[in-house]
């Protein structure tokens, strides 16, 4: 029989606050996920019963994070994603929770499974993650016991990894502005580097703006340098750097 409502109620309000304290206090999205396997996997032990997890985040169909609780979950991951074939993968592409009760009297995926059951893994859930995105998600939890996870067990499951999917939404929508505002620094920092170098040529060739840019622009292509690398040699040569070489002299 499974806890009291009342109970369950209490235990998946801590989890979200778990996770609400992750998104404040991890910045980068594999530490968010890290902890997020490591909190599931807790959730979901019972004496006896030790429950590893695993979250594989998929976008435009490739993998952009992966984080596990332990080496089973990471070497099961491993497995599964060297044969492209398996229960997580299944649960990924059909959208659909996937259960292995007894991984040695599982008859799919037989090239995985037989690998698989040379670990110590006895059941396998997965669960795929809805993030209304650009982007899946899929928790893969194992179990050291066959038929390790009950009817209550998987109902918990789920709801802890549809609460979990929220937070890994906002954590990737996080990143994703993180970087946009990390690429627009960059770009602006190149483009005042660049106009910089553009305005020492124009003074030391006495020539034109365009023609001070296709400068740097021909000294880029004949060394093979980016142009705000360039740039950045042009400036450190004229702020008194002799160890970097004029990029501009032809």
């Amino acid at each position: 029989m499974g806890p009291p409502a009342d109970e369950d109620q209490v235990d998946l309000t801590d989890f979200l606050a778990h996770l609400q304290d992750l998104l404040v206090e991890n910045a980068d999205i594999r530490e968010f996920l890290q902890d997020l396997v490591d909190m599931t996997a807790r959730k979901l032990t019972r004496e006896g019963n030790t429950i590893a997890c695993g979250v594989t985040v998929i976008r435009q169909k490739k993998p952009v994070a992966v984080a596990d609780s332990d080496p089973l979950a990471r070497k099961l991951d491993d497995i599964q994603n060297s044969f492209g074939d398996g229960p997580c993968l299944t649960a990924l592409r059909t959208r659909t929770v996937t259960h292995v009760p007894d991984v040695h009297k599982e008859t799919r995926w037989a090239d995985y499974m037989k690998a698989a059951a040379c670990t110590d893994v006895g059941s396998i859930l997965a669960l795929p993650m809805e993030l209304n995105s650009t982007a899946e998600a899929v928790v893969n939890l194992y179990s050291t016991s066959p038929h390790g996870f009950s009817h209550d067990d998987m109902a918990t499951a789920e709801r802890l990894t549809a609460t979990g999917a929220k937070a890994v939404y906002l954590a990737l929508k996080i990143a994703q502005l993180r970087d946009a505002r990390e690429n627009l620094a960059a770009a602006l920092a190149s483009r005042t580097a660049i106009d910089t170098a553009v305005g020492i040529v124009m003074a030391q060739n006495r020539c034109s703006r365009d023609a001070a840019f296709q400068i740097l622009v021909s000294a880029s292509s004949h060394r093979n340098i980016k142009l705000h690398k360039v740039a950045e040699r042009v400036i450190s040569h004229v702020a008194g750097d002799r160890n970097i070489s004029t990029a501009f002299e032809e």
